[in-house]
């Protein structure tokens, strides 16, 4: 990671976050780790049980919090202040919910004329399914990306990255940096229509012109890039841990072979499709004699494109990521941040501590 990757370069922009889980936290993060100051509106109260209250403050670093009762007409005058005075908002409500609590676009067109307002949910703002329940797992499998993605008996879900984070925050964060350079140039905001489905399908869009191409078989682990190739899939090693090989091109190909101690030229052609099993079965068998420390003394330093699989656990030490991390400050803003953002929203300290001992905020 370059020195400028996490440059303050959206320093000035204020952020209203609507707490939610998954994509939601983790784009308000992208933008407070870029500059931006993001203010979080929480919820007063927790529902035992609720996976959403479960998992509030997951993935939250770099925000000014403030819990605030949308359900009391004061509190939504709170939050329309604070929203009046900021450059994006997000949310991630099923429709019409901002629209019922009177914080739907329509609220601001005049009172804040450049908010970029964004909605980001799992469906989208139309369609059919757009007012039904739904996670990660639902996305991907209306997408086509979770029928290609698992083992020949059965999809897997390859955690919440690919709805969540790939097809949602990241597209989020994009948008709304395209919004924010569109305003510069018109002075107007906008309303985004982030859906997860929609980002995924985009993602899915290289594979899918290989399926029309009739270049890709609608099978999972029948393909060059779904394990289905004996050279770009994992392989157990003695000590029950993996190592993953992408040796596609021939350099690389030649390069993982020898490491193996195999001659090349006395092995199944690895383009024949037929003798893949067999292919496969011959790496595996040479994996499977040695521990995976062995095999990564093997590999590293090498062209042959074969990396140990770490666990979460193991990652921050490998020494390719201690040399990339960057430091990255995961604090909060405490109550006196709090205050002080109420405040500069035009109410005075008497006020907050009214609407603290009415119930209709609270600081963390």
């Amino acid at each position: 990671m370059t020195d400028g990757s996490l440059n303050q370069s959206l320093a000035g922009h204020r952020v209203i976050e609507f707490a939610g889980i998954g994509p939601g936290p983790l784009a308000c993060a992208m933008l407070a780790d870029r500059g931006c100051e993001v203010v979080r509106i929480t919820r007063l109260t927790t529902q035992p049980g609720n996976l959403s209250d479960e998992l509030d403050g997951l993935g939250v670093r770099g925000r000014t919090t403030i819990a605030i009762d949308l359900k009391a007409a004061r509190g939504r005058a709170v939050a329309q202040s604070l929203v009046n005075s900021s450059d994006v908002l997000l949310e991630a409500f099923r429709p019409g919910v901002m629209e019922r609590l009177g914080l739907g676009p329509g609220d601001f067109e005049k009172s804040n004329t450049g908010l970029i307002y964004t909605r980001l949910t799992g469906w989208g703002q139309t369609g059919p399914y757009a007012t039904m329940a739904g996670h990660d797992i639902n996305y991907i499998s209306l997408s086509g990306a979770l029928d290609a993605i698992g083992t020949p008996d059965a999809p897997l879900p390859p955690l919440n990255l690919v709805g969540d984070y790939a097809g949602g925050s990241m597209f989020a964060v994009v948008s709304i940096l395209a919004a924010l350079v569109q305003r510069s140039q018109t002075g107007t905001g906008a309303v985004l229509d982030i859906a997860m489905i929609d980002g995924v399908k985009s993602l899915l869009s290289p594979i899918a012109e290989l399926v029309a191409r009739g270049m890709w078989v609608e099978q999972r682990s029948s393909n060059l890039l779904d394990g289905g190739a004996p050279f770009y899939r994992t392989y157990r090693t003695l000590d029950d841990r993996f190592m993953a090989v992408g040796a596609l091109e021939p350099v690389f190909y030649a390069a993982f072979v020898s490491g193996l101690g195999l001659v090349e030229d006395e092995l199944p052609d690895r383009f024949d499709r037929e003798r893949w099993s067999e292919l496969g079965d011959m790496f595996a068998g040479v994996f499977a004699s040695f521990d995976r420390d062995h095999w990564q003394g093997v590999f590293d330093g090498t062209d042959a494109c074969v990396t140990p699989v770490l666990r979460m656990s193991e990652s921050d030490m490998h020494p390719q990521n201690v040399a990339r991390h960057v430091s990255r400050d995961t604090s909060n803003n405490g109550p006196e941040e709090a205050r002080n953002v109420l405040i500069a929203a035009g109410y005075g300290s008497t006020n907050v501590d009214t609407l603290i001992d009415d119930g209709i905020v609270g600081l963390p």
